[in-house]
């Protein structure tokens, strides 16, 4: 059945458009997270050990600073001297130390979602490293070693291990330049162990377990999200007046695909989104929208009524202060403006005359009309005359 109302433009037009538009995708680009100052540590910046499954001492370690565990229960050796004393709180299976384990949990995912600097480190020996984000697979710190992290006051340095930490007996770590324990964090994808004697410097957030062996010294926290701490004879500072916690940020990467369809003379809107922390700001760094379009820099959205058919290609980048930026480059075909054609138009089917174009309905019509009227004359002439009485 024909329909009583078709759009030819319209149609020809969407299949233009299907045919045309373009979306170049996003430049390609590593997106970056980053962090300003120290990892938040939430509640759990007070405590010098906390476990997850239990918390063991053996011999006379001095913790400045609380201690705790959640979920499990079992704290050991702590019964003051001559065992393990502590100078703050004991949590055991409260309120308090099931918060400070929620808040490792978020701090050992912020370490981990940074994006490191330096890559592929196994062996810290001898290294004198600057303030940065150092990832590798097993990290480890052999026997008699040292290691050195030369900053200032505002350094931070973010260790991230996908497996162990091993640091050997009798190692040092050793902060110079105005920097402090306060600011070194090492993020351990498994467990973590302090040889005897060794003089460690940092946060541990270790997915799993905890071990400081005989002597070990600690300026900083051991922290374990789902095992054990375990010391012995240890001694652990918990480092004070820490500057605020940093704030975590992700370079933009835009998500959005290709564009909508657009036509001349008809509202249109395509909103350009990304991720990031902050939010992203857009411009369009090349090229130039459809006319009648604009972007709005803060929500992203392409809007406005374009005015002509055509085709526009355009480079939109998203930026927020965390590099790199992230561009796409999109291709918008504006069809023409949809025309109504009704049965017994001029383009119905009447037909055009080859050379000119000219429409025959018209002419066509008339001369219908003039053949009909000619008929009926000729009736009306060869009626016979009514007869009179």
């Amino acid at each position: 059945m024909p329909m009583s109302t078709t759009y030819r433009n319209a149609a020809l037009g969407g299949a233009v458009l299907a045919a045309l538009i373009l979306f170049a995708g996003a430049q390609s680009a590593d997106a970056a997270t980053t962090i300003d100052g120290p990892v938040g540590l939430g509640t759990a910046a007070s405590y010098g050990a906390l476990g997850a499954s239990a918390l063991t001492n053996t011999g006379p370690t001095v913790v400045t600073g609380d201690i705790g565990v959640s979920p499990g229960s079992s704290v050991t050796g702590f019964t003051g001297a001559p065992d393990g004393t502590f100078t703050g709180s004991l949590h055991q299976t409260d309120a308090a130390a099931a918060q400070a384990q929620s808040d490792v949990t978020t701090a050992f995912n912020a370490a981990a979602g940074l994006t490191p600097t330096t890559s592929g480190l196994s062996e810290l020996n001898g290294l004198s490293l600057v303030p940065g984000v150092y990832s590798g697979g097993a990290l480890a710190l052999a026997d008699n070693g040292v290691l050195t992290l030369a900053g200032s006051a505002d350094s931070v340095w973010v260790f991230q291990a996908a497996s162990s930490l091993t640091i050997g007996s009798a190692t040092q770590i050793i902060v110079t330049g105005g920097a402090n324990a306060c600011n070194v964090f090492w993020e351990i994808g498994s467990s973590a162990s302090l040889g005897t004697g060794a003089q460690f410097e940092g946060t541990i957030l270790a997915k799993e377990s905890i071990t400081a062996t005989t002597g070990a010294t600690i300026v900083g926290r051991l922290l374990a999200n789902t095992a054990a701490v375990t010391l012995d004879t240890n001694t652990i500072t918990v480092p004070t007046g820490c500057t605020p916690p940093g704030t975590v940020s992700t370079s933009p990467t835009i998500t959005s695909g290709a564009p909508t369809a657009a036509t001349a003379g008809t509202p249109y809107s395509f909103p350009v989104t990304a991720t990031g922390s902050p939010a992203p700001t857009y411009t369009v760094t090349s090229g130039s929208l459809p006319a009648g379009l604009t972007l709005n820099g803060t929500t992203g959205v392409i809007s406005g009524t374009p005015t002509s058919p055509g085709s526009a290609t355009f480079t939109i980048t998203a930026t927020n202060g965390t590099g790199p930026d992230n561009s796409a480059s999109y291709t918008i075909v504006t069809a023409a403006t949809a025309t109504a054609i009704s049965p017994g138009s001029p383009t119905s089917g009447a037909p055009a005359l080859a050379d000119t174009g000219a429409d025959l309905t018209g002419p066509l019509l008339l001369a219908a009309l003039l053949a009909a009227g000619g008929v009926v004359l000729v009736v009306r002439a060869r009626r016979p005359a009514p007869r009179r009485h």
